[in-house]
């Protein structure tokens, strides 16, 4: 059950992270102002979301429920506080404290441009728009259980949502 749990938490905050980027990536596009509102009030919410989740699925494989193995699966989740886990993983521990809920700071768009700043996502429609995000859905399984035709709708959905371009008003 545990194992499941844990699953569960790291799916979530996938899902919201990936909400990070698609919200302001459509904003950006937004041409009117009511659909502009709507967006960037969506995606204040992705963003908390994302800490929450974030924050749960650190707590929960920490001690005591850090190295719980699936006994049908044989999943096992290791504990993401222990020095000698992260050193295997080749992750350093300051980024990877599980009681950090807030982005860290990093290397932002170019290393001599910007000093390091704290980000969640990318806001480019290459990376973070609703073909990305569709895409990202596919590949960690949340199509599979769909009939092709879903996932094609949702493909020409997301399409047209990124090819639209931003008519600022003069």
């Amino acid at each position: 059950m545990q194992a499941i749990a844990n699953t569960a938490g790291f799916h979530f905050a996938f899902i919201e992270q990936g909400g990070t980027s698609l919200y302001p990536t459509l904003a950006l596009k937004a041409t009117s102002d009511e659909v502009l509102r709507i967006l960037l009030s969506i995606g204040g919410v992705e963003i908390d979301h994302f800490s929450l989740w974030h924050d749960k699925a650190g707590n929960a494989v920490s001690q005591p429920l850090a190295g719980v193995t699936d006994p049908e699966t044989g999943l096992t989740f290791p504990d993401l506080n222990d020095p000698a886990t992260l050193a295997r993983l080749h992750l350093q521990l300051e980024l990877t404290q599980t009681n950090k809920i807030l982005p860290e700071p990093c290397d932002f768009l170019q290393r001599e441009a910007l000093p390091p700043c704290s980000v969640i996502r990318p806001t480019s429609t290459a990376l973070g728009g609703a073909v990305a995000t569709v895409k990202a859905f596919a590949a960690d399984g949340l199509f599979n259980a769909q009939v092709e035709d879903f996932f094609d709708v949702a493909m020409r959905l997301a399409s047209a949502a990124d090819n639209v371009k931003r008519q600022l008003e003069s």
